[in-house]
This record gives structure tokens, sequence and C-alpha cells, in this order.
């Protein structure tokens, strides 16, 4: 387990964070895999001489692996031929790599590889940059979203998109899609790509993580407790928001909610005078 980990801890590591570059991401992948399939071919020899060399530093019975594995926890009456070295090798080592890799073909199939390299060829500073995938990946994922009148206007902006983001030195700089989107609103240029900018937010609604999945289910299990199992849904909206996003509330200072809530509507009671 501490050679599963030690190779899966990067990709761990990168996936938890709530924005990440998709190329990077699938490249950790494909890495994940291939040095997992090599531990499952190659490791056992290498972990079955350091077990052996740790049992004989430390006067540790060393087992026979030829001999018959007792299993404890089936019955004695079956008949059961397995060796010593076949379970450690078989029912544990082996057992245990393939599970990971089950389990990295389940979270990352053929489909969604597909989706997330179509997403890549979005960003117009790389040379992976086409917009052949692009319109794959609108007609294939995304049919609903655009009609035909669209996704030619789509091509059209593609073409602009290209140039402008590639010229502008605010543009270039930017490390990630999502703040490459964010770059177009930032500068009015997202009404100038519409459809561009149509598809750039349904990309980033892809999720590459289930990090801040898992954290909004794990935060409303804290939240919304039995004695609070009457709360409204705006409410636990705003409240869910406010625990998440740790990050952005903690610049939230106490004289910023007042200010706020004096100047929200009509209220009988103020935190305090509004200068007039």
């Amino acid at each position: 387990m501490e050679k599963i980990m030690k190779i899966t801890e990067v990709l761990c590591q990168t996936l938890q964070k709530k924005s990440i570059d998709i190329l990077n991401a699938m490249d950790l992948v494909s890495n994940t895999k291939v040095l997992l399939r090599d531990l499952r071919n190659d490791g056992w020899e290498p972990l079955l001489n350091e077990v052996m060399d740790f049992c004989g530093k430390h006067e540790v019975e060393i087992p026979d692996l030829n001999r018959r594995y007792a299993d404890v926890t089936k019955s004695r009456n079956k008949h059961d031929n397995t060796t010593t070295l076949h379970h450690y090798k078989i029912d544990v080592f082996n057992v245990a790599i393939d599970q990971q890799l089950i389990e990295l073909e389940d979270r990352f199939s053929s489909q969604a590889t597909e989706l997330l390299s179509l997403c890549a060829s979005l960003d117009p500073r790389l040379d992976i940059f086409d917009r052949s995938k692009i319109s794959t990946l609108v007609e294939k994922y995304y049919p609903a979203d655009f009609s035909n009148q669209e996704r030619a206007q789509l091509e059209c902006q593609l073409l602009h998109f290209q140039l402008d983001v590639c010229n502008h030195p605010e543009l270039s700089s930017l490390p990630s899609l999502a703040d490459l989107t964010n770059g177009l609103v930032k500068l009015g240029k997202n009404s100038h790509y519409p459809m561009v900018d149509r598809l750039l937010r349904l990309v980033m609604t892809l999720p590459v993580s289930t990090a801040t999945t898992e954290r909004a289910f794990s935060a409303m299990k804290l939240a919304k407790t039995r004695p609070r199992n009457k709360m409204r849904d705006d409410f636990l909206r705003s409240y869910m928001i406010i625990y998440i996003e740790k990050e952005l509330a903690a610049k939230i200072t106490s004289e910023d909610i007042i200010n706020s809530y004096d100047l929200v509507g009509s209220r009988r009671g103020k935190f305090k005078l509004i200068e007039m």
C-alpha cells in the first residue's frame, strides 16, 4: 500500500485542486496507470526482497512460501491447495493494484478522456488548438446547446478568438481556461464571441475532480442537522457557499456585513447610523 500510495499521491493532490489544467490532469492519469502496471508486472520481486531483508534484520521468522496457506476464515473441511506465495502475490499484491487500476478506469473512462481532450483543444495559446475538434466537441457532447446556425457562428468566431487571445497581453498570460473565461468577461470581449463564451462556460462545469462536490456534501451533513431540518433552501444555499468558500469568506469583514445589511431594503433597526 505504501508503494501504491506513493504512485497515486501526485494525481490525488492535483485532483483536489478546485481549478486544474485539463492536459496536465490527463497526463497524470496516464502516467499513474503506467506506473501501477509496471509495479504489478515488475514490483513483486523487489518487494519480496525488501520483506526478506526486513525479517532477517529484525529476526522475524520467514514463512515457507511454498507451503499451503492456511486461511482461518475458511472451513477446515474445505481443501484449498493455495500456497503462501500465491496468496500474497496474487490475492493480495495483484488485487490491491488491480483495484486502483479499475477505479482509475471507472473515473476516467475512454469517453471521459475523449471529452477532456477535446476540451483542451479550446485553448488558442496551445498548439493543440483545433477548430475541427471543437466542432466535434459541440456536435457530440453539446448538441442541445447550439443550433445549426449557432454552430456556424461559433466556427466564424473561433478564427477571431484565436488571434485576439494570442495577441492580447492580458489574455495570453492567463494560466488556465477558467482564467481565460474570466478575462474575456473582464475585458468585455465575451460579447464579441458569445458562442465561444457559451462553450467555455459549459466546459468549466465539467467535473474534472469530485473534490468540490464531495466537499459540498460533507458540509451539508454538518450544516443541515436534525435541529436545523426546517432550514429553507435559500438560506442553506447561502450558508453552504460561505462554508465551502472559506478563503473568500475570510476576506469579508464585519464592517462589510454591517454595511450590506443596512443598505439592503428598509430595516426596522440599524446596526449603525448611515451618514447623510
